[in-house]
């Protein structure tokens, strides 16, 4: 019953996004648009989802300062994102850490932190990129001047991690001395902010952090690109501009709760961002959908020949992930 409730929620705004894109997007004129794309581009574009994923595990494997196998973590990175796709709770997360630390020699407690950071720095990225983009959406005249808010705010956010990593006891003492009066608070965020903070550590060593953010920053920008040559293929008229507040509306919508895979959140966060450029819904939402559709194909190929290599299923995973949870939360409760 607890899990139904969990997942209750990201269900109903799942089911409520797809409702209202059925009711909303003429599927004909989206049935015209898949079949009129431009093919040629969408084959680059399927290339750069590979070439996404091969550097995001480069971004991985720098967090966890090179001491698995790039190869390893590869693989370990694509199971992830497969499971995250079919299963609920962000399992792929858990999974990928348990996968990883079978075939490493990293512990599970020490490869979990890396996951963290390297979370919250994205939600640093798709903020940054939704706010940027949001000046293209209504033509502001102060692109600029919010250009150097957004910068200001990054930088001091990246200084107040700096302070929080070298600092950690420090502000794990303050959290807990500040939540002592909630106890489900200081449980649950107890547990979030010492994984954090152990995993800012890659902030204490400045090339190693540099090389992170090179990282990151890169992976960021093949994303864009490949939003971009796949809108192309539905929209000769797309501007790479567009792709700040797409990007960025792209990870909030696959960020919030729903359904295994951000199933309704992702193809209702692209449309919707895109339809405000284009002011075609229904052509939006094909675009929406082919980038799923890479998602799968990138994640279901590197993912699949992970699994196989360790003789694993879907199924057989999920349930060594859910009893690593039941024995987490027992531990927790005695």
């Amino acid at each position: 019953m607890k899990d139904i409730k969990r997942i209750l929620p990201g269900a109903v705004i799942s089911i409520v996004l797809i409702a209202a894109i059925l009711y909303f997007v003429d599927f004909q004129t989206m049935w015209n648009s898949i079949k009129n794309a431009n093919y040629t581009i969408l084959a680059g574009s399927a290339v750069l989802s590979f070439v996404w994923m091969f550097i995001r595990a480069k971004v991985w494997q720098t967090l966890l300062r090179g001491k698995p196998k790039y190869m390893d973590v590869l693989f370990a990175e694509g199971e992830g994102y497969l499971l995250n796709a079919f299963l609920p709770f962000r399992l792929g997360e858990i999974g990928r850490a348990f996968l990883l630390s079978r075939k490493s020699g990293m512990s599970f407690s020490e490869i979990l932190p890396t996951i963290v950071i390297e979370r919250v720095v994205d939600l640093v990225y798709s903020a940054a990129l939704l706010l940027i983009g949001l000046t293209y959406v209504t033509d502001s005249q102060g692109s600029a001047r919010i250009g150097y808010v957004i910068g200001g705010v990054m930088i001091a956010g990246l200084v107040l991690m700096y302070v929080l990593a070298r600092n950690r006891q420090w502000a794990l003492d303050v959290f807990h001395r500040l939540s002592a009066r909630w106890h489900p608070l200081q449980k649950f965020g107890g547990k979030f902010l010492e994984s954090f903070l152990t995993g800012l550590g890659v902030l204490t060593d400045g090339w190693l952090f540099l090389r992170f953010l090179f990282w990151m920053t890169l992976n960021w920008f093949v994303a864009m690109v490949a939003y971009y040559i796949i809108t192309l293929a539905f929209f000769p008229q797309a501007q790479f501009t567009w792709m700040f507040f797409l990007l960025g509306a792209a990870a909030f919508g696959g960020a919030i709760p729903a359904l295994p895979g951000a199933v309704g959140t992702f193809e209702g966060a692209i449309s919707a961002a895109l339809t405000l450029f284009t002011g075609d819904q229904s052509t939006s939402l094909a675009v929406a959908l082919t980038a799923r559709l890479y998602n799968y194909l990138n994640s279901g190929v590197i993912g699949g020949i992970g699994l196989m290599r360790e003789g694993e299923t879907l199924s057989g995973l999920y349930r060594q992930l859910m009893n690593l949870r039941s024995k987490e939360q027992t531990e927790e409760q005695t």
